[in-house]
């Protein structure tokens, strides 16, 4: 059972990496092929593939950032202040491309006949190799991590990851097998960028001013 402050960390994590599966990109686009092109069922396979990749990062960055972290105390500050700087970046770059149209190509992610194991190894592919996704959770981690996290800590953690990034990429799969919900997500699409990096980058803020509290 997590304590408090574990609870609050958290609550962090789980809102920061929520906000980054949300931003759309190349996850998205993935995703939302899949759906459009090849049916729904293959949208949530690709969902779940998010969803597994996601969790690599997670355990990766559990790995890594306990060994430092308790190896060099004073370098939490540092990768909080660090982490902070970069989310508020990060939202600038999303607020900054609202008005950029994204592209969702009609052609199928490789035919008519694609498997959901297909549409599942396609998508964790897609995750794991994103370089942005992998700073983020670095960030992120490094940002809200406590030094010292129970493993009751570490495993709701890992499960929610998966809950938040299957989930969502779900959603996206259900609302773009259809017409409408698409056209609509097109249309609004500088609203939806710009609410999403303003929170990025309120969020980044509020952990460098943290970070010099500390």
């Amino acid at each position: 059972m997590t304590s408090v402050p574990e609870f609050t960390a958290l609550a962090g994590v789980v809102g920061a990496i929520a906000i980054g599966a949300i931003s759309p990109g190349p996850s998205f686009v993935m995703v939302a092929r899949t759906a459009v092109s090849s049916s729904r069922a293959n949208g949530i396979a690709a969902a779940l593939g998010m969803g597994a990749g996601g969790v690599s990062f997670a355990l990766a960055a559990l790995l890594g950032l306990h060994a430092v972290l308790l190896a060099v105390p004073s370098l939490y500050v540092v990768l909080k202040i660090a982490g902070g700087v970069y989310l508020a970046w990060l939202g600038f770059r999303i607020w900054g491309s609202a008005r950029q149209p994204l592209v969702v190509a009609a052609e199928g992610v490789g035919g008519g006949g694609d498997s959901w194991t297909r549409s599942f190894g396609l998508a964790f592919i897609t995750q794991a190799s994103n370089p942005k996704a992998a700073v983020v959770y670095a960030s992120v981690f490094a940002a809200f991590l406590p030094v010292a996290p129970s493993l009751g800590f570490d495993v709701a953690l890992v499960i929610i990851v998966f809950a938040v990034e299957a989930g969502w990429y779900s959603i996206v799969a259900v609302a773009l097998s259809s017409e409408r919900p698409r056209r609509a997500y097109l249309r609004y699409k500088a609203v939806v960028d710009r609410l999403a990096g303003g929170v990025m980058m309120l969020l980044g803020l509020k952990l460098v001013l943290s970070g010099h509290r500390v």
